[in-house]
């Protein structure tokens, strides 16, 4: 038997036990979240009252984290920078922004055993190639979601709009890992398990252009975008989104994109954006991953995209300041 088999077959148990819905009262999926900021915190709660056992891996030296989701009564507690929780993890649930992704997982690399699985859940593309250079031997999945999260303070964080999440795998044992797609759902539905992850992130990335550096320069909530005033530029931004994604291999039209853009902007209309929040409170934003990252691939296929590079200056200015 290849020396891959057995841990391929151990997923497809899991993967058998899972569409049997029997892991509920006879087993828990040990879960290590690796960056507990808004979005990890959502996730580290649900899961926690899904049923899991999960830990978290912070910059935080203290050995116990205690957070809350607005509106509920009881608080969590969980264990931070357990060495035993991380050498017992089945799944790395990476909820860092994606320039903090490869100081994250730097420590950790002599740590994990090449069985656990990496998901990897952030805005913006651009860190494939660490991973796999880094994480060759482990399952590798990549996860976006439309759920948005916001920390109120150090331990309290609002669940700010439902939305979806869509994961898929990043490398070939990443495509035993199906079985994910119950676990999260326990968590937050729906989730879904794309055959072509790839495409997902593209959408997301174009949505992402679309809304973050116009929220975050104008210092407005998303569903303002929906104003007269803002279409034309919003129109020529997509226009050019559109061209590039379609070269990267997600044929959309201009106007189908519109919609999606629309859609969302409808949809977390009471909502501020993460680069909006970034700048807000003058953090770092994820602009080379995002609308950065655009800007790479357009000018690999010759595309001009003046309106989407004018915005990236913007940010960038700002962040130097």
């Amino acid at each position: 038997m290849a020396p891959q088999e057995p841990l391929l077959l151990i997923y497809h148990i899991l993967a058998l036990c899972f569409a049997q819905r029997l892991f509920h009262d006879e087993y828990a999926v040990n879960i290590v979240i690796l960056g507990p900021g808004a979005i990890g915190t959502l996730w580290a709660v649900k899961l926690a009252q899904a049923g899991h056992n999960v830990s978290m891996w912070s910059r935080s030296n203290h050995d116990k984290i205690h957070c809350s989701l607005q509106g509920q009564s009881t608080s969590h507690t969980f264990c931070n920078r357990s060495e035993l929780g991380l050498k017992h993890a089945d799944l790395i649930l990476v909820t860092v922004k994606a320039w903090q992704l490869s100081g994250a997982i730097e420590p950790l690399l002599s740590k994990l055993h090449s069985d656990v699985i990496v998901l990897v859940m952030h805005n913006g593309m651009g860190t494939l190639d660490y991973l796999v250079d880094n994480l060759p031997n482990n399952p590798l999945l990549f996860a976006t979601t439309s759920h948005g999260a916001m920390k109120l303070d150090g331990s309290n964080v609002k669940h700010t709009g439902w939305g979806e999440t869509k994961l898929g795998a990043l490398n070939q044992k990443g495509l035993s890992c199906e079985f994910l797609t119950e676990v999260l759902t326990d968590a937050l539905e729906p989730v879904e398990w794309q055959q072509n992850i790839h495409h997902s992130l593209l959408l997301k990335l174009a949505v992402n252009c679309a809304i973050n550096p116009l929220t975050a320069l104008n210092d407005i909530k998303n569903g303002q975008l929906s104003s007269e005033f803002y279409f034309p530029l919003l129109e020529q931004l997509i226009d050019e989104i559109c061209r590039v994604i379609n070269a990267e291999g997600l044929v959309i039209t201009q106007e189908a994109l519109a919609k999606v853009v629309n859609k969302v902007i409808t949809s977390t209309a009471d909502n501020y954006s993460s680069m909006h929040q970034d700048i807000a409170h003058q953090r770092r934003t994820e602009i080379d991953f995002i609308t950065g990252y655009l800007l790479t691939r357009a000018k690999f296929h010759n595309i001009a995209v003046p309106i989407n590079d004018s915005l990236f200056q913007k940010i960038k200015k700002i962040e130097g300041k």
